[in-house]
């Protein structure tokens, strides 16, 4: 743990390990935090608010734009840790851990735009708005991708002025540990920034419940969003939950078929499937759903799984024994009810010599009935379903018969097409012609049960600001 910028060891001198799912070694061993820890690192954050909020904006941005610095210097060795915690292969490791620094970076220029409002108002005189920090703020992050999703929360929220404790989760800890101690190195103030460790049931839930947090920023599965939502509430604190997805693609008889099967792929098998966004299930006119479902297959056929330090992987492991099961037995169980074929893929990976390593073939599956648990659930893993639509009406049906609504890709040349699909589908996100891509830039987060609240832009800053209004009359 970190709480004012130092190293700690929890209260109770408890611990638990950080294995590498592609090896099952033990990479390292991490403090148990307690409601004790949670207490102290709250304690700093409210203590060093003042202070922080005091300083400029532009002052702050100096010192996120050092940590960036830093982080590009020690990309490779931060991508090394990424890897053994999460299991991704070390070019995505390294992609993650640039966009941690791209995030801070885009931050840092929007320190100067930290302004408030002035408007004349008829016989009342003027009218200023001030924008002013909420104080201290608990980031609760996940395992998927760790570094990017630790920098979409901390980024606005320390540029406009709050002080922030964070919960990594329990398997991956260390990459968010080693970020936190780049951003003391790069000079943010002792309690500006602290780190507990330990699990959601305790350490999270007393950091929702604390008295002195005043926003709660959590990315994870909606069940537990709920949850955090309804501690919150007893507090009326602010919220932004990014949560779970079943993201759809829609392909059409006019898209880029070539184009379109390259994107499902990387769409789908990016980080072993393990991410809010990927494409979970494909809906192709039926008109050219042969020749698409051909080139996709052909292109799973060709990923290489491994150990994501080895060299040329395209797909390492399932981050936990959990997800593994849930993965594996899924596909067994569409085995066993015949609710759809796996043309490629389907089962453990035969002769991996990982034998503790949570591999799974990255799986294509067709002819999936429109009830399968693999379209109505978020399947955070490498499968993917594909359905044949006769047009464009009953696809994005398809795509919005879902309690989700992260995101959604529609693959297109024709402008009518993209204008109904835009306007049509329910989700946070709609791509065309690409998909997975999610610039600091612009806002980020779902509808319905995927969430509420937006990261990333200047919409995010709004998240982590009270508007003041004051009222002059002369």
């Amino acid at each position: 743990m970190q709480i004012n910028g130092k190293a700690v060891e929890a209260c109770g001198g408890e611990f638990f390990d950080v294995k590498n799912p592609a090896t099952g070694e033990l990479i390292d061993r991490v403090p148990m935090g307690s409601e004790n820890d949670v207490d102290m690192a709250v304690g700093a954050a409210a203590a060093a608010s003042g202070g922080w909020a005091a300083t400029s904006p532009q002052q702050r941005g100096v010192i996120l734009y050092r940590a960036a610095g830093i982080v590009r210097q020690k990309k490779d060795e931060l991508a090394v840790l990424l890897t053994r915690e999460q299991g991704k292969p070390l070019f995505e490791a390294k992609n993650e851990i640039e966009g941690f620094a791209n995030v801070l970076e885009y931050y840092c220029g929007l320190a100067g735009s930290l302004r408030g409002d002035f408007v004349t108002v008829p016989q009342n005189g003027y009218a200023f708005t001030a924008k002013k920090p909420l104080g201290v703020c608990a980031a609760i992050i996940p395992w998927n991708m760790p570094a990017l999703i630790m920098a979409w929360k901390i980024g606005p929220a320390l540029i406009s002025g709050n002080t922030v404790v964070l919960k990594p989760a329990s398997n991956t800890p260390l990459t968010n540990l080693a970020l936190a101690s780049v951003l003391n190195e790069a000079g943010l103030p002792a309690g500006v920034l602290n780190v507990v460790t330990g699990p959601g049931n305790s350490v999270g839930e007393a950091l929702v419940r604390s008295r002195e947090v005043k926003k709660i920023s959590f990315t994870g599965e909606s069940g537990t969003g709920k949850r955090v939502a309804e501690l919150a509430a007893g507090g009326m604190k602010r919220v932004t939950l990014e949560l779970g997805g079943s993201d759809p693609m829609l392909v059409c008889d006019d898209a880029e078929i070539e184009s379109a099967a390259i994107g499902a792929l990387r769409g789908r098998f990016y980080n072993c499937g393990q991410t809010c966004t990927a494409v979970k299930r494909v809906y192709v006119f039926e008109s050219v759903a042969e020749e698409f479902i051909k080139k996709l297959e052909a292109g799973i056929r060709n990923l290489r799984v491994g150990n994501g330090l080895d060299g040329n992987i395209s797909v390492g492991p399932l981050n936990n024994l959990s997800q593994w099961e849930y993965v594996k037995g899924l596909v067994t169980e569409i085995k066993e009810k015949d609710e759809g074929k796996v043309l490629t893929g389907g089962k453990v990976p035969e002769g991996c010599e990982y034998e503790k390593g949570y591999f799974f073939e990255p799986s294509l599956v067709v002819d999936v009935p429109r009830d399968s648990r693999l379209l109505n659930e978020e399947v955070f893993g490498p499968v993917l379903p594909v359905v044949t639509v006769k047009d464009l009406d009953e696809a994005i049906e398809e795509a919005n018969n879902t309690r989700y609504g992260l995101g959604a890709s529609l693959w297109t040349k024709n402008l009518d097409r993209i204008r109904t699909g835009c306007e049509k589908l329910n989700a946070g996100v709609v791509w065309i012609n690409q998909h997975l891509k999610v610039a600091p830039e612009v806002p980020f987060g779902g509808v319905k049960e995927s969430g509420m609240g937006r990261e990333n832009g200047p919409d995010a800053l709004l998240e982590y600001m009270d508007t003041k209004t004051i009222m002059l009359k002369v």
